[in-house]
């Protein structure tokens, strides 16, 4: 699971986590985080995710994360969006109107470029990662969110001796544990075959506790 597993993921063209439609997880539960509507959103691993328009479509800035360069190119590109080259220390990446898709290492994503963030949305990020790295995810995270931040999150479980990852399964009960500050509100499941798998794939919903 190094960079060159996802940057070769990318080149192949072999992106069976990129929706080509808006997820409807997002547009059913995103009432629930009660935001105002205008909040900065966070989100990790975002590939070229359509759900980045849909978050701005509602009045949010969306602050994206992504390792593949190729897969913010695809974005920009697929969806006609202007932009300009992004200044950032750390980070290449663009500037949009609303927008700010960061090129890099995850773990290099700082409190400071965090500091108005007010909630996530994890639909493909702590799916992606092996256990070692989904630890490490959640502990940066923690480390860098504001106070309040609160996570929309979507995971799936199943048998992982019958079905290799990524998307990995990942159980509610690792979350809970991996989130021990936060109260996990379980919002929905479905129930689906992936490659002849059972797979139950899970909405939770997460709030720093008081």
């Amino acid at each position: 699971m190094q960079a060159d597993f996802w940057h070769e993921m990318w080149e192949s063209g072999v992106v069976g986590f990129h929706q080509k439609e808006i997820n409807q997880f997002l547009q059913d539960f995103w009432p629930k985080l009660e935001l105002q509507g205008n909040e900065e959103i966070l989100v990790p691993l975002c590939g070229k995710s359509l759900d980045m328009l849909w978050l701005k479509q509602q009045g949010h800035k969306v602050l994206g994360v992504e390792l593949s360069q190729k897969a913010l190119d695809e974005f920009l590109e697929e969806n006609n969006l202007p932009e300009q080259p992004t200044n950032h220390p750390a980070f290449c990446g663009y500037d949009l109107p609303e927008m700010r898709l960061l090129c890099g290492d995850f773990f290099h994503l700082s409190a400071e470029d965090c500091q108005d963030v007010k909630a996530i949305y994890d639909r493909a990020a702590i799916v992606a990662l092996p256990p070692k790295m989904r630890k490490d995810y959640a502990v940066h995270l923690q480390e860098i969110l504001p106070a309040g931040t609160k996570i929309l999150m979507v995971i799936m479980e199943y048998d992982q001796s019958q079905m290799a990852g990524p998307p990995f399964s990942v159980k509610e009960t690792e979350i809970a544990a991996l989130f021990a500050d936060y109260q996990i509100e379980h919002l929905t499941e479905i129930e689906f075959q992936r490659k002849g798998c059972p797979v139950n794939e899970k909405v939770l919903l997460l709030s720093p506790k008081i």
